[in-house]
């Protein structure tokens, strides 16, 4: 539920995806999109926004967010999207409870964690992110 407005923006871009023999060019500005098409790519997530009205206002927010973000940083964020679907329930467990722990952590921690896996091989960092244990009743 965390991610629906990044998942739903994904979704809207492969549903506006042109098809192999339709170049992006050929497609128009929105202005120019028809009705029938900007339904098509609304409707989600109208459907999403009645479906979940205890949900509006974090789908709102990561709307926000998603708008005042660099190409760069949407681009990390759609590989980050990417790697959590990819995951299975236990390694996304682990994920979250990883981020929680980061979250509680003090300013001065977050530095030091983040110099550590900074200085860090990229094998060394699989060889501790596999050392960290998933908590349990998870």
């Amino acid at each position: 539920m965390k991610y629906l407005m990044p998942l739903a923006f994904a979704s809207l871009l492969a549903v506006a995806a042109p098809s192999q023999a339709q170049s992006t060019s050929a497609l128009p500005d929105w202005d120019r999109l028809t009705p029938a098409q900007r339904e098509l790519l609304i409707a989600p997530i109208r459907d999403r926004w009645n479906a979940n009205p205890a949900s509006r206002e974090r789908m709102l927010s990561h709307a926000t967010r998603w708008k005042a973000m660099t190409p760069e940083q949407r681009a990390q964020a759609r590989r980050g999207m990417s790697r959590w679907q990819g995951m299975s329930p236990a390694e996304r467990a682990k994920a979250q409870d990883a981020f929680k722990r980061f979250r509680q952590m003090s300013p001065e921690e977050k530095k030091a964690m983040r110099e550590k896996l900074r200085t860090m091989t990229p094998d060394q960092r699989r060889e501790w992110l596999k050392s960290q244990s998933v908590p349990a009743g998870r």
